[in-house]
């Protein structure tokens, strides 16, 4: 495995980051999931460690602001070329902007907005940091995508915060377990946006995928660790899935992906 250390293309998502109440037990339920290594990050909002995959930065954890009813959730964080514009452009849209933008260190430029159905994202605009290493590797992060009843007016929004292209599935796509629209970098998908109108897991949120080598082993192994299931392993278009939750709550998917032959 390579470690890729390159700046992305603005509305690339590049980082994702769990708030947790209990950082010693989160390290230790992904650290034995997902095989990571820990080092401390940027403290501003609190303690924070940075996640590494085989030497490769592949996410962020961090402690909850005491205080604060923040639920313990992963965030996935878009890059931005300036993240004081984007952060403008969220509010011009109708979107708000609970933290920042503010410095962290010489790491780059940060902000945590949610979009018109209360999602919440990052904008993150690198300095040193900038941003994850490896993707689509087991252990790493693998798709992110928002799951939203109001599909439309997600696509107008993240079309006009990031300047980027945000196309609807094309027909019979959705039937085949597709996502309704994805937002395109470069003419690629990098993102997805799914409808939901059954949002029992709580409301609209971008959900993170990380790859594994096999989804029913891990999830064996996150029960083991003390960790539930939400729904699954079912299989999809994209890979064989599974919805997880770690033991202070936070949710995630992992996700087995296809082998380039499609075995």
């Amino acid at each position: 495995m390579t470690a890729l250390r390159m700046r992305l293309a603005q509305g690339m998502p590049c980082w994702v980051s769990l708030m947790t109440g209990d950082l010693g037990d989160a390290m230790a339920f992904y650290g034995a999931l997902l095989g990571w290594e820990f080092e401390p990050g940027p403290d501003q909002l609190g303690a924070y460690v940075r996640a590494s995959l085989h030497g490769a930065k592949v996410a962020g954890l961090g402690v909850t602001p005491a205080g604060t009813d923040y639920p313990v959730e992963w965030t996935t964080y878009f890059a931005v070329d300036s993240a004081d514009e984007v952060a403008q452009r969220v509010r011009e849209c109708g979107g708000t902007v609970a933290v920042g933008p503010l410095q962290a260190e010489r790491a780059g430029r940060m902000a945590i907005a949610a979009d018109l159905s209360g999602a919440v994202f990052g904008l993150w605009q690198g300095g040193e940091h900038l941003g994850w290493e490896v993707v689509g590797e087991p252990g790493a992060p693998a798709w992110n995508e928002l799951v939203t009843a109001d599909e439309a007016s997600a696509m107008v929004f993240y079309r006009s915060v990031l300047g980027r292209s945000v196309v609807a599935a094309e027909a019979g796509a959705v039937a085949r377990g597709e996502d309704d629209a994805q937002l395109l970098v470069g003419g690629r998908p990098v993102a997805g946006i799914r409808h939901s109108s059954d949002l029992r897991e709580g409301p609209a949120r971008w959900r993170v995928h990380f790859a594994v080598h096999d989804t029913d082993l891990t999830v064996h192994q996150a029960l083991a660790l003390g960790g539930r299931l939400l729904l699954g392993p079912y299989d999809t278009p994209y890979g064989r899935v599974a919805r997880l939750a770690d033991p202070q709550g936070g949710r995630f998917s992992v996700v087995r992906l296809p082998e380039p032959d499609g075995r």
